[in-house]
């Protein structure tokens, strides 16, 4: 189910693989449900509710539960959208909590063809490149509860690989 407008659409292979994702152990742990995955990979919506699975000792949803909801999402759309001629990691992450979430907050991961042309571009000069990423933890009101910034690390992956010799 879409958490946020979109002209992107589902289909029956990314709707297995939303169903995948949540039933993936780690992704399960984390408290986190995967709403929506577009078909082009390009968009991600994910849901985090406050449940006795993220709730921490003072009645919020547990910072650890708060990133982990949004760790892999960037990297795995990254890798499926350039292809296997890439390398594509996590990097690093920066995390500013802005409230206490004491309720259901959204997030929005999408990558857009600026993004995609800046990436092509700049491993094609020179052969990686490093992005941050932002994403958002919101209600439906579009309170802001959380700012994440995914450092992405994406190369050539014949030049990857020649350096890891």
């Amino acid at each position: 189910m879409k958490q946020f407008k979109t002209d992107k659409n589902e289909n029956f292979k990314s709707k297995v693989k939303r169903l995948a994702f949540n039933l993936f152990p780690a992704i399960r742990g984390t408290g986190v449900w995967v709403g929506f995955i577009s078909d082009d990979y390009r968009e991600i919506h994910i849901r985090l509710p406050l449940s006795w699975r993220t709730r921490n000792y003072v009645g919020t949803i547990f910072g650890g539960s708060i990133y982990a909801s949004t760790d892999p999402f960037y990297m795995l759309q990254l890798m499926k959208i350039l292809g296997k001629s890439y390398v594509v990691w996590d990097k690093s992450a920066q995390i500013k909590f802005k409230k206490p979430i004491k309720k259901t907050v959204y997030a929005r991961f999408l990558i857009t063809d600026e993004i995609l042309e800046k990436i092509k571009e700049n491993v094609e000069n020179n052969n990686t490149y490093t992005i941050d990423l932002p994403v958002l933890l919101q209600d439906k009101e579009a309170i802001v509860y959380a700012e994440i910034m995914k450092t992405i690390y994406i190369a050539d992956k014949t030049y990857y690989q020649s350096k890891k010799k």
